[in-house]
């Protein structure tokens, strides 16, 4: 009997999983069908795939060459799925997505109106967490997949590029700095931070870059962590500190003269907004297709 994809992405999902419990809750299956599924397949073949260890499964050399057309297998399916989206009008379903900060409250809002005309159908369930939260979701299956601001390396899940985005200087009205015809590194490091917590996806990029100009990032003055962007603007808006956040996030404010957005000489926190999700999990139609609506609406 000929095998079908079916098993075949059972199977990449056992490798990658190293078990057949931790396959069969990432698939939604019981563990006898999983197992069930990886025989037949075996069966097929006339040869072991896996081999069976007290601690975990192993790949046998069967395996290891079945391995690259199962993956190859699995992407074909994702990009199929992509091309024949926009084909469909069905786009009923429920997404649970989980997006950071600035995406979240400040980028995905303003997108639901057009998103809605588009999809009418389509119905979104949105998480707004750290990009840390948003991994430890989207590995315990509670979410379809995670909308982030920075990148990660993560061995079970595949990441891809949706929008970009740019970080600037933020201060409050009035402030010293504005009144510079140039500001350097050097300027901004004379004034209290106002930032948001480790493992965001904002505070990473501000970090990098500064790293990327040879400054020790012992240098900055954080006088407050916080734990959205929200708090943040507040807080330096107050006069509390000086912050680096995307534009988008402070639109309100610029408009009623509350904040400021600034330059900093030779320095650019360009960013990726990144989709994340379990290499083990096939896309649905809803998902690939809020993606694509994704990209077509850029920031840049």
């Amino acid at each position: 009997m000929a095998f079908n994809f079916h098993q075949l992405h059972i199977f990449y999902t056992v490798a990658e999983r190293g078990s057949f419990s931790a396959a069969a809750q990432a698939l939604h299956m019981t563990q006898p069908a999983v197992t069930m599924q990886v025989q037949s397949l075996e069966e097929h073949f006339g040869t072991k795939l896996l081999i069976r260890t007290t601690k975990r499964i192993e790949l046998s050399e069967a395996g290891h060459a079945l391995m690259p057309f199962a993956r190859r297998g699995i992407e074909l399916m994702r990009e199929t799925d992509a091309a024949m989206s926009r084909f469909t009008d069905n786009m009923a379903g429920r997404l649970m997505l989980g997006a950071s900060n600035t995406i979240g409250e400040y980028v995905l809002p303003r997108l639901l109106v057009p998103l809605g005309q588009r999809y009418p159908d389509m119905k979104i369930m949105l998480k707004v967490m750290n990009t840390t939260q948003i991994l430890e979701e989207i590995s315990r299956n509670q979410l379809d997949f995670g909308l982030i601001e920075a990148w990660v390396e993560h061995p079970d899940m595949t990441i891809k590029p949706v929008m970009q985005d740019e970080l600037k200087l933020i201060v409050p009205s009035g402030h010293p700095l504005d009144e510079l015809p140039r500001i350097t590194l050097e300027d901004v490091l004379k004034y209290s931070f106002v930032l948001r917590e480790k493992g965001s996806g904002t505070r990473q990029v501000m970090e990098e870059e500064f790293i990327r100009h040879h400054m020790d990032l012992e240098r900055i003055d954080t006088i407050m962590e916080l734990g959205s962007t929200g708090a943040v603007k507040s807080a330096v808006e107050a006069g509390l500190g000086i912050t680096i956040l995307s534009p988008s996030s402070v639109k309100h404010e610029v408009a009623l003269g509350l904040l400021k957005v600034l330059d900093i000489e030779g320095v650019s926190f360009q960013r990726q907004f990144y989709s994340i999700h379990l290499k083990s999990t096939l896309l649905s139609i809803p998902s690939i297709s809020f993606l694509q609506f994704l990209q077509e609406y850029s920031l840049t």
